[in-house]
């Protein structure tokens, strides 16, 4: 028996695009069938872990207080929004106890677990010791960490500098990158995500992002997505345009090219085979320094290699990290080249809590367990596991209309016609309130609000991945 979908999606008030499409398009009918099954109830994994019991406010009286006092730009996901209070290795608890399968670890920053206790015990030592002098002070935490940083990185990738954040990683690159050419002409590409400041703004290309300030120095070149791009799988064609930009919309000469492995917000978009080698000689011909945002992408969550960008098989001038650098610390850093890091010696640069004791304790910790639990390895096998029973959905489910990514950095858009690839945002929005009341959380993005993102902790287990496969199943089934 088929049934079709009627019902009346509702986005959250507080959404970011509520006030935009979704709540108009979830008051519209759509002419999507599916299939009516007798599929049980998926059952979470067993799990040895109850948090102790929370005495703290309600998630009512929280968020009652974030509208008084927390910026409105702040949003949150689902109808009823998630007061998550105690969290362990890949799972979170809200404060009724109620265990929930995270699906998409912070936004891909929590790689090693929820509460792993040599990161906990890193941290606990190093703020049972100094939390935080300054680096015009020694302290050897920040300088082991980046030892063992460097020692991840190919080529001459071994000079750290330390930050807060991805957008502060990307903001400094990008100011390495005009420095050191003399030039100020940067490429990106559309679709990226690179920050919410005034260089990464700039460089980020999707117009929700963007607010209408001054953004210049920046071109947005064709985004090499084999899904919706109009060159398919072809790298080498969509890499034509930075060419072109090179020679139409530059002196002849640019500062650098940035650009993610994976594009993480925009929805889990791989770039297509070869683009990033050709894009790369095209650059370098151009004198600039080639880029690589690391953010996402990074220690080991792609599976294949620790870095997204190996799976490409170039070696960039910068690379630029955060998230799960610290497995939820705020921690960044920029890796360049000894000649290109002495461009910042030009003048005073400084930031007083990037590169803390208590920070780079983390990272250190981080760095030890993904080699020890054998995590980047974890990642491929689970990862590929999960990614083959998601693609099985896609050939039982019409609406979904592309699985991609690598690893642990997975996307499954919903789109209400393939052939159109129509984008399917209300009922994205219905799949994740469902598989929330499952006890799965994922995440959503791109441009259309109709990709799930998920990027799980890496200590993710096949079991995990089979209850969050069935969770979807189960929910597409009742649709």
């Amino acid at each position: 028996m088929q049934r079709f979908i009627t019902k009346r999606v509702l986005s959250s008030t507080n959404s970011l695009r509520s006030h935009r499409c979704f709540s108009q398009l979830a008051q519209k009918q759509t002419s999507f069938a599916v299939h009516d099954s007798d599929i049980p109830v998926p059952k979470l994994p067993p799990f040895d872990y109850s948090p102790p019991p929370y005495t703290g406010p309600s998630a009512d009286q929280i968020l009652a207080k974030r509208k008084q006092y927390l910026s409105p730009s702040l949003f949150h996901f689902f109808s009823k929004p998630l007061n998550v209070v105690d969290g362990k290795m890949q799972y979170l608890f809200d404060e009724n106890g109620r265990r929930y399968l995270d699906g998409f670890g912070g936004i891909a920053t929590v790689c090693c677990g929820h509460c792993h206790p040599d990161v906990v015990d890193a941290i606990v030592k190093q703020v049972n010791r100094i939390q935080h002098s300054t680096v015009l002070y020694l302290n050897h935490a920040i300088a082991d960490f980046a030892e063992a940083l460097a020692s991840k990185m190919p080529g001459n990738l071994k000079v750290v500098f330390f930050t807060n954040s991805g957008t502060e990683a990307n903001e400094l690159a990008l100011m390495i990158a005009r420095l050191y050419t003399g030039c100020q002409d940067i490429i990106s590409l559309r679709n990226a995500y690179h920050g919410n400041a005034a260089g990464t703004m700039g460089a980020t290309a999707q117009s929700l992002w963007k607010f209408n300030v001054i953004q210049s120095g920046v071109h947005h070149a064709l985004n090499p997505d084999p899904y919706r791009g109009v060159f398919g799988s072809d790298g080498e064609m969509y890499a034509k345009d930075v060419q072109d930009i090179i020679d139409f919309g530059t002196s002849g000469h640019v500062a650098g090219f940035i650009s993610e492995a994976i594009q993480g917000v925009g929805g889990i978009i791989e770039l297509a085979p070869d683009y990033l080698p050709a894009a790369y000689k095209s650059i370098k011909k151009a004198g600039g320094l080639c880029i690589a945002d690391e953010v996402q992408a990074g220690f080991g969550r792609t599976g294949s290699h620790f870095w997204g960008f190996e799976a490409q098989g170039v070696v960039p001038d910068i690379v630029t990290m955060a998230k799960g650098i610290g497995n939820g610390i705020p921690l960044g850093a920029v890796v360049t080249t000894p000649e290109i890091a002495e461009v910042l010696t030009r003048r005073c640069y400084f930031n007083t809590f990037g590169g803390n004791p208590l920070c780079t304790a983390a990272g250190l910790a981080v760095l030890k367990v993904i080699e020890k639990e054998n995590l980047q390895e974890n990642a491929l096998v689970v990862g590929s596991h999960l990614k083959k029973r998601l693609t099985e959905l896609k050939d039982k489910y019409e609406i979904i209309g592309d699985v991609r990514g690598k690893g642990l950095m997975l996307g499954v858009e919903l789109v209400t016609d393939r052939q159109q690839k129509t984008p399917a945002k209300a009922e994205t929005l219905h799949v994740m309130e469902q598989m929330k009341e499952l006890g799965v959380l994922i995440g959503k993005g791109g441009f259309y609000g109709n990709v799930f993102r998920i990027t799980p902790p890496l200590c993710f287990t096949k079991e995990d991945a089979d209850f969050l496969v069935d969770a979807m199943d189960y929910t597409m089934s009742k649709m």
